[in-house]
């Protein structure tokens, strides 16, 4: 699921697509007396975030309904197939129409949370600790990239951007047909496998994904700087948190890699 979604929200997010360009945002401001803001956006991204976590938390509890130190096999919720597809469906109505976002981003989140919290109840069955250590990984990753972006360290530029996207549709592609390759009873090569090409596969993925964040850094920025319409605020606070799922679902499979 989250292929498709993070390739949609980074489409919207490179200057050069003419229509999230500087005149599609200048176009935008002049439809509304409210601006977006950097702090309106990253107060929203923190209450998707929470959303995510407070949706994480029940279904983690669904899972383990004993408590997760009792020993039992993880219980997977019947609801757990619906939230993941019910959060694809909302994911692609708030990237098609930019609008909803303030009303449907998070329920987006609350569904995101409740198949987050089943999957990592599963890995971390598996691994015990290995989930906390993702979240760590992710928000250093996200530190330390942020710090990079506003120090100038690292400039989204055009080709910064086209090579981000270039790179993300093509592990789309091979992820989708990976997916189809299974419906045949096998799979893509290394991609799921924990040996050095393996770990060395998700551990480009993982780069190409920390990289997307500074696509929405500079979406932000941009957006807050040609005054966007309020809503975009909800818009690119979604497009973060897309982002930061994929990442730590990434993370989560390199540490799992490295753990067999």
């Amino acid at each position: 699921m989250q292929w498709s979604v993070n390739a949609g929200v980074l489409r919207g997010m490179r200057t050069s697509n003419p229509a999230l360009s500087e005149k599609a945002f200048r176009n935008l401001a002049s439809t509304t007396s409210e601006r977006m803001t950097v702090d309106g956006t990253v107060n929203k991204s923190f209450l998707l975030i929470a959303l995510v976590f407070a949706g994480a938390f029940y279904s983690w509890q669904s899972a383990y309904p004993q408590g997760w130190t009792s020993g039992m096999d993880p219980q997977i919720p019947v609801w757990y197939f619906p939230a993941i597809i019910g959060a694809f469906i909302i994911a692609m109505v708030v990237i098609f129409k930019k609008t909803t976002a303030p009303y449907l981003a998070p329920v987006y989140a609350i569904l995101e949370g409740l198949a987050l919290g089943a999957i990592s109840a599963l890995f971390e069955y598996r691994y015990p600790g290995i989930v906390l250590q993702a979240i760590f990984c992710t928000i250093g990753v996200f530190g330390a990239l942020l710090l990079a972006y506003r120090s100038g360290l690292i400039k989204a530029t055009e080709n910064f951007k086209l090579g981000v996207v270039a790179a993300t549709g093509g592990i789309a592609i091979v992820y989708l047909i990976d997916l189809g390759l299974r419906f045949f009873g096998t799979n893509v090569p290394f991609l799921h496998e924990n040996g050095f090409m393996g770990i060395g596969i998700s551990l480009f993925i993982v780069v190409v994904a920390a990289l997307n964040l500074v696509l929405d850094f500079d979406f932000i920025e941009k957006g807050a700087e040609q005054g966007a319409p309020k809503y975009m605020e909800w818009y690119a606070a979604f497009g973060l948190l897309v982002t930061l799922v994929w990442l730590y679902l990434e993370i989560l499979r390199l540490l799992s890699k490295s753990k067999k």
